[in-house]
Order: structure tokens, then sequence, then C-alpha cells
């Protein structure tokens, strides 16, 4: 296989007095779809945003294409390709769509054509590209918020839990976006509570547990043997969690 996009080594994060992540070990593989799976407060979204660099690694390194990140500033690692969607969305709601996606494009002009697939994808964007991004619903900010990071063609994609709390129709939506970017051969890092979703669009996957990896794997192989769920996380995710 070749050299990942993204690897984790040893990473350790402290918030206050609290040790998040312990020594946490993975793999995210060029062109791929990788799971971040685990139950609730395991340290999933604090994996994301150390590698975004909003919380800092006390130890380890952190690699993208090979260049350790541990120790850059948010808007450097930014610049070097990384897209991220945070839980809370991360979008301006006094803005217009229109002008959320134009901060989103570093690179300069909105890119027509990227513009019209998007469009194509999340039809709202385009109804309400003059309105501002705060009257949208629910569903329609999640498409905003993952929209500004597709708004250009990224080296890797950080996306943390895209479809909760959606309605079905709405969730449908955004993981046919995520499959077209997964087509366009898009390395992508994926916490998603929905095991629809991550059996659909998963290549591989990494449980966490108590701020630990302890279990990597194809998802596939995950998503067929509802013992491993259950001894992983406490629960089998075909019962829908």
């Amino acid at each position: 296989m070749s050299d990942p996009m993204l690897r984790l080594s040893g990473v350790y994060t402290d918030i206050a007095q609290y040790h998040i992540l312990q020594g946490v070990n993975f793999d995210v593989p060029r062109g791929q779809v990788t799971m971040l799976l685990g139950r609730n407060g395991v340290g999933k979204t604090t994996s994301l945003r150390t590698i975004m660099g909003h919380w800092r690694a006390r130890a380890g390194q952190i690699l993208l294409d090979g260049q350790d990140i541990a120790a850059l500033p948010t808007p450097a690692i930014a610049r070097l390709g990384v897209g991220y969607v945070p839980e809370n969305m991360g979008i301006f709601s006094d803005l217009t769509v229109e002008e959320n996606m134009i901060l989103a494009a570093s690179s300069g002009p909105l890119d027509r054509t990227r513009l019209d697939w998007l469009f194509s994808v999340f039809p709202p964007l385009q109804t309400f590209w003059k309105g501002h991004a705060g009257n949208l619903s629910g569903g329609q900010k999640q498409m905003l918020s993952i929209a500004r990071a597709m708004v250009e063609e990224r080296r890797l994609y950080l996306i943390d839990e895209p479809t909760k709390g959606l309605a079905p129709a709405i969730v449908s939506t955004m993981a046919g976006a995520l499959r077209q970017l997964k087509d366009q051969g898009a390395s992508i890092l994926l916490v998603e509570q929905n095991f629809s979703v991550a059996r659909a669009l998963g290549d591989s996957a990494v449980v966490m547990d108590d701020g630990r990896v302890v279990w990597t794997g194809a998802m596939a192989e995950l998503a067929g043997d509802a013992a491993l769920q259950e001894r992983l996380m406490g629960l089998s995710m075909e019962a829908g969690h």
C-alpha cells in the first residue's frame, strides 16, 4: 500500500487536567474513506481537533503526506489542503450563503465548475445563495458547512458527524454528496454515528475507546460482525446506532 495521506503516531492530547488522547495511532489511506468510530466521549472529536491544530498534541507525530504538522497553527494546516467540518457546523450566520462560500475558498475566486457540482448535490444552496446563512434550516446549514469544506479540492477532509440530528431525507442527501466526494478520489476521515452511512461510505475503520485506538481494519469486516461491534463498542450498530 502507498504511504498514507495521514498518520497519527503516539498522539497524546490533554484538555485542562484531563488526558483525552492517550497514545493514538492510526492511518488514513490515500484516496479512501476512514471511519472513526466509538461511543460518545472516547476522543473522536478531540482527534479531529488535534489534527486540525485546535488542540495541541502534548506528544506524538501527526504526519500529513509525511510532513509533521503537530506543531503548526490551524491556518497553516488549512493552507496545506486540509478541509474541516466541525460538529457545530462552523458557518457565519450573519453572512450570506455566497459570502460563506467565498470565505472558504482560500485560493481565490469560486471555481464555477465546482460550484455547479455543489449546487447539483445541495440544491438549497443555490436557492438561498443570496440569503443569510442564519435563516437556513438545520439540514441546510449542515449542507453549507460541508459545501464550504468541499468548495476547493483538498488533500484531506476531516468531517465530524455530518448527519447528526438530521431528517432521513437530508441524511440521504448528505451521504450522496460524500459518496461523490469519495468517487473523486478524496481522502476522508469521517466521524459518523449512523451505521448505515458508515457502512455505505467507509473503506476502513478505526475504533476508539477511552482515548485509545482499540481496533483497526476493513469497514466491511466490522459491518459484518455484530459480535465484534458489541465487544468494541458495547452495542450492535445494526440496531441503528
